[in-house]
């Protein structure tokens, strides 16, 4: 299971930097009509990397207070991440009331493909549950 987890994990981190990505070359880092401040995506991306290390640390080492340190570091992460999908939601549904030249001026996180965040939201579910689920001990 806790390959399981390191797999979900890496997917999870891959669909966030593909996001982050766009984030940043749309000009969501300079402030502008972003909804997302930068303190909250970078917190967010940081505790997760840090986890993630975490993680892969005990997967070589098989130490548990590993396992849990990485359950701890994840749960700040889902917290982030539920505060920027909420602030999310409202720019997406403004999407298809912009005008049609609204591009430049419309909110970085707006180019972010539905099917990406909502990925990456299910990915992180996983990956949460698979991470408590061998820390708990189960499956073994």
């Amino acid at each position: 299971m806790d390959i399981a987890a390191l797999i979900t994990w890496v997917v999870t981190a891959l669909g966030g930097f593909y996001m982050l990505g766009i984030w940043l070359s749309r000009g969501g880092a300079r402030g502008g009509t972003s909804h997302l401040p930068v303190p909250v995506i970078f917190g967010h991306f940081a505790l997760a990397a840090v986890g993630l290390v975490v993680w892969i640390l005990y997967v070589v080492t098989g130490k548990d207070p590993l396992a849990w340190t990485a359950f701890g570091l994840l749960l700040p992460v889902a917290l982030l991440g539920f505060v920027m999908f909420a602030r999310w939601i409202p720019v997406h549904r403004g999407r298809a009331a912009a005008p049609a030249g609204a591009g430049q001026s419309a909110p970085a996180e707006r180019h972010f493909p539905v099917p990406v965040v909502a990925g990456h939201g299910l990915a992180a579910v996983v990956t949460l549950v698979l991470v408590l689920l061998t820390a708990l001990g189960t499956g073994e």
